[in-house]
């Protein structure tokens, strides 16, 4: 079936059956299949044939070949490239949401917190065609003229993940594409259809050439190392874990043709509250930073730092407003704590709580779990170098520490090997500012919880949460690189010997 034919398809937003691949639509050559399902009902939304190395090839070289040309469009050409995507999300709002909720378990809530972040970084990659800015130098050779010009990579590769899985694949993808790249997605196995499949049909049907866009549903396994170490892509983006990233690290090294790299990992993102806070108002962010989306957002609040003189009052709090919190079916207007994603992510969560309960913890919220649902869980009285302080949970665990104050409470905000986001509440703004200034991550938020994403504004980590921003002039750098070019506008003399040369050699 080839592109013009599957644009005539009647249901574009249900059949997933095949994948973009070097400009057709065709199904996947891998012997196995994925059986996409919803963590819900357990029920299958889609078995899609998975690609094979083959299938790789012909992605990353059809991409190749499309790039030139996409690149040569004129910025407003490929800005109203961008324009369409957003006008199509906006047509297809609640087909977009109701595939979140039914594949990545989001909640009603948070599939609409996604889509309106990806719409809006569609608008954002439209001005991004208009960023990438050449340079004229200084040049200390006379008669020379000293140009930088920015050009796209070529070809840039994304790995998303499931949590966030349409606006973790579009950060990447829209700006790689509005600045003239081709790029090739290999979605999470776990949500191939909004990380991926649906973001492929939005930008078919908004006019982006064929080719210039493939996404690869495959098993790590069988694709996923040529995948990092394939001739074609020259950058790596990777949205995921802190062990896989640095997997990815060791690939792209010991690749034939070494790779940039743009990785956003890992995060145990600290929820400070400061003896003057405003507890009202820390508790509504302390609620929505922690359990939004089940917890399972890299830079949820992992861990919660209490100064003592509010410690208690915070808790109890804190307790009373997630007690109120429905567990339940996703597509509840209600419901903010839907599903774990699949059956080990739920076993991890499980492990972490008998751990933490072994290590003498006060636990003052629990239960046991319903199908995938898990019921929040609050421990009390948490000490900083306990795992349950330390790991990044990745679900609705929230662990509460007492902190002795102001130079406590920092001390063990950056106690941690990550670094991604982070908050303080306190209703002296500059002193707020001021603590933020000395946490050690790469995003830190006063007043506010700490899951913030923003076009035009830097997003990622320091330490082990990774390397490299997104969003805006950052994302620019990202897929873009510097091609120094001279031109010699009169002849230029040469030394004949050592002792003729004065200055730099370049003629100074």
């Amino acid at each position: 079936m080839d592109v013009q034919q599957q644009r005539a398809h009647p249901n574009p937003y249900t059949d997933f059956e095949t994948l973009p691949l070097g400009g057709m639509w065709r199904k996947g050559r891998s012997e196995t299949v994925n059986r996409d399902l919803n963590p819900y009902t357990g029920g299958v939304l889609a078995e899609i044939p998975q690609a094979s190395p083959d299938d790789l090839d012909i992605a990353y070289f059809g991409a190749a070949k499309a790039q030139v040309d996409w690149a040569a469009r004129l910025p407003a050409e490929r800005a109203e490239v961008m324009r369409r995507a957003a006008r199509g999300m906006e047509a297809r709002r609640e087909e977009i949401v109701s595939w979140l909720i039914r594949e990545s378990g989001s909640t009603r809530i948070k599939a609409t917190l996604e889509w309106e972040a990806v719409h809006a970084g569609m608008l954002e990659a439209a001005s991004v065609p208009y960023l990438v800015e050449g340079r004229i130098l200084p040049a200390d050779v006379p008669g020379k003229e000293s140009r930088v010009y920015r050009k796209p990579v070529g070809v840039v590769a994304v790995i998303s993940p499931w949590n966030w899985p349409m606006q973790l694949t579009n950060r990447s993808l829209a700006p790689a594409l509005a600045v003239g790249n081709a790029v090739v997605v290999k979605p999470a196995s776990d949500t191939p259809v909004t990380g991926g499949l649906l973001l492929a049909r939005i930008f078919e049907e908004a006019g982006l050439p064929e080719g210039v866009l493939s996404v690869v549903v495959g098993a790590g396994s069988e694709i996923g190392d040529a995948f990092v170490q394939h001739s074609v892509p020259r950058v790596i983006s990777f949205t995921g874990s802190t062990p896989v990233g640095r997997s990815i690290m060791r690939l792209a090294a010991e690749a034939p043709i070494l790779k940039r790299l743009d990785l956003e990992l890992g995060g145990n993102s600290p929820f400070v509250v400061l003896d003057d806070a405003d507890l009202d108002q820390a508790v509504e962010a302390a609620v929505f930073g922690k359990f939004l989306h089940q917890g399972q957002i890299c830079m949820i609040a992992n861990r919660f730092i209490v100064d003592e003189l509010v410690y208690e009052e915070f808790l109890d709090r804190f307790v009373e407003r997630v007690k109120g919190l429905r567990v339940g079916d996703p597509d509840q207007p209600d419901t903010m704590i839907g599903p774990i994603i699949n059956q080990r992510q739920l076993e991890g969560l499980q492990d972490r709580i008998v751990e933490a309960r072994a290590s003498g913890v006060r636990q003052v919220m629990g239960g046991k779990p319903d199908g995938l649902l898990m019921p929040p869980h609050v421990f009390a009285d948490v000490a900083s170098e306990m795992p349950v302080a330390q790991e990044e949970l990745f679900g609705p665990i929230a662990p509460v520490i007492q902190a002795q104050g102001e130079r406590d409470a920092l001390l063990i905000a950056n106690d941690t090997d990550y670094g991604l986001s982070s908050c303080v509440f306190t209703r002296d703004v500059e002193r707020g500012v001021r603590f933020a200034q000395r946490m050690q991550t790469g995003m830190a938020h006063v007043n506010d919880q700490p899951v913030n994403d923003l076009p035009f504004n830097p997003f990622g980590g320091e330490k082990n949460s990774g390397i490299g921003r997104f969003n805006g002039r950052w994302a620019v750098e990202a897929f873009t690189t510097d091609h120094w070019i001279t031109v010699q506008h009169a002849p230029r003399p040469f030394p004949s010997d050592a002792q003729a040369i004065k200055g730099p050699w370049a003629g100074g």
